[in-house]
């Protein structure tokens, strides 16, 4: 039995493909190594995963449909974690055309194999807490209406949503749609912002904050939403929309303070106009993964950002 890991080099997929190997399951790791960010910092990633014999790296894209197709066709694969997206809010407004084809065309591939595969058993499928725009109601719940994404990045996951459940309807496909919060934790991209003020202060350069610092994101451990994926593989519902959170939500002038403790040294702030695409606030109600997971987010985000400075000083990928 083979599981499909899209995005399984990246910063999360890395973890879930070393998780599923030490739980002797063979996994097959597709990535296309992406110029999003240094390619060298994902075959870092992957790297101890595939010493142990379990996991097979595939270098694609899920916008070959005839990869896809292939992959899938292999007799005993029985799900799909796809993780692989085109990523950011700020990105997707300058290049929505690529965030489309990748995260929805590059979803519907893989929809559209995972439907004529004869052994698949579960597809879940990465959203983002982003879908949830601009809403006045804390904390965000998955019956809350999500008509008004903000951004195409959290556009093109809302659609990914909706065709997931297309094809639950028609063709009976066992769906999990995991919504993440501000994943935190070793390996995070340099682009997010945990990575970006780290290697920022560490050179005693200016931070950019956008807007007063009082936004508030839910960020959360790397490990707390693995162990969601993973539980969420093993229930293989029908369909669900799941949140995976910390469910505290944490202003960004005290995330930065975080990161100066870690480091030992203080932030120099550049104060910038609050950008669009950006919500003041992302808050999780994760009740109901608890109910249908057991998920418990018990590592807090100080562990996150202490694991990540660690990681950083050591052997972390600097990049722009």
């Amino acid at each position: 039995m083979s599981i499909l890991v899209t995005g399984g080099a990246g910063f999360i997929g890395s973890y879930v493909v070393e998780e599923l190997a030490a739980r002797d399951e063979h996994v097959i790791c597709l990535d296309n190594f992406d110029a999003f960010y240094p390619p060298e910092a994902k075959r870092r990633n992957i790297g101890q995963a595939l010493e142990s014999g379990l996991v097979e790296l595939v270098e694609g894209d899920i916008r070959d449909a005839s990869l896809c197709r292939s992959l899938l066709a292999r007799p005993g694969v029985t799900a799909v974690i796809h993780l692989a997206a085109r990523a950011g809010v700020r990105p997707s407004i300058e290049q929505p055309a690529l965030y489309e084809e990748v995260n929805c065309r590059g979803t519907v591939n893989l929809l559209e194999a995972a439907r004529q595969a004869d052994d698949l058993e579960v597809f879940l499928f990465a959203s983002s807490s982003s879908v949830y725009g601009v809403s006045e109601r804390v904390p965000f719940r998955e019956d809350d209406p999500v008509p008004c994404p903000i951004s195409p990045y959290a556009a093109t996951k809302r659609a990914g949503e909706l065709l997931c459940h297309v094809y639950h309807h028609l063709y009976g496909l066992h769906v999990a749609c995991l919504r993440f919060f501000t994943v935190c934790g070793p390996r995070q991209r340099p682009d997010l912002a945990v990575h970006k003020f780290t290697r920022l202060i560490a050179a005693g350069e200016p931070i950019p904050v956008f807007g007063d610092g009082t936004s508030r994101r839910d960020y959360t451990h790397v490990g707390n939403v693995v162990d969601g994926i993973l539980a969420a593989l093993e229930a293989a519902p029908a369909f669900e929309i799941i949140n995976l959170g910390n469910s505290e939500p944490l202003e960004l002038r005290a995330l930065i303070r975080l990161i100066e403790e870690a480091l030992g040294r203080e932030a120099r702030i550049e104060r910038l106009p609050e950008q669009p695409g950006d919500v003041p606030v992302t808050y999780a109600d994760v009740s109901k993964a608890r109910r249908l997971l057991g998920y418990d987010p018990h590592r807090p985000i100080g562990q996150a950002v202490a694991e990540f400075v660690e990681w950083f000083l050591r052997d972390g990928v600097r990049g722009p």
